[in-house]
């Protein structure tokens, strides 16, 4: 019998809409969804989901999930520093906005957001919350279930 694929979500900072998103398609393609984070993050869709609280140490949550996601998992993620380690270990990553983080681009990503957090600590941009919209969650949706359907098709 074919291994079962986990989703597991970075969840501290991840959007409403995403986590209700996933828990909605992991129920239906009846897969694992786990939220790791340093305190329970509420989910409004109803299906089954599990929450796994971490301590308040920092990257508790991403270590949780480096030391369990599989190669054939799914981890959602908005901090690439995490996406790199976990493209190292071959486990598919994506963020909240569409992005596939892959061997190919996950360095480039590290060195534009080092660079903007140099131009930032120099006073020279502001670091800024852009907020969280339907075209961002679009963005996301399409490229989570293109993703989820390659890995339900590898098995």
């Amino acid at each position: 019998m074919a291994e079962k694929y986990n989703i597991w979500i970075d969840a501290d900072s991840c959007p409403a809409l995403v986590r209700n998103h996933v828990v909605k398609m992991g129920t239906r393609l009846n897969l694992k969804v786990c939220f790791v984070a340093n305190k329970k993050i509420p989910c409004s869709e109803p299906g089954i989901f599990e929450m796994i609280i971490c301590n308040q140490e920092k990257d508790a949550a991403d270590n949780y999930i480096i030391e369990n996601a599989k190669p054939n998992d799914l981890v959602i993620t908005r901090d690439i520093v995490f996406a790199n380690r976990l493209v190292e270990k071959n486990i598919s990553a994506i963020n909240d906005r569409g992005t596939v983080f892959t061997k190919e681009n996950v360095k480039e990503l590290l060195s534009s957001r080092d660079f903007d957090l140099q131009l930032a600590n120099l006073g020279l941009v502001k670091h800024f919350n852009e907020g969280y919209d339907k075209k961002k969650f679009a963005a996301f949706a399409n490229s989570f279930d293109k993703v989820i359907h390659q890995l339900l098709r590898k098995n």
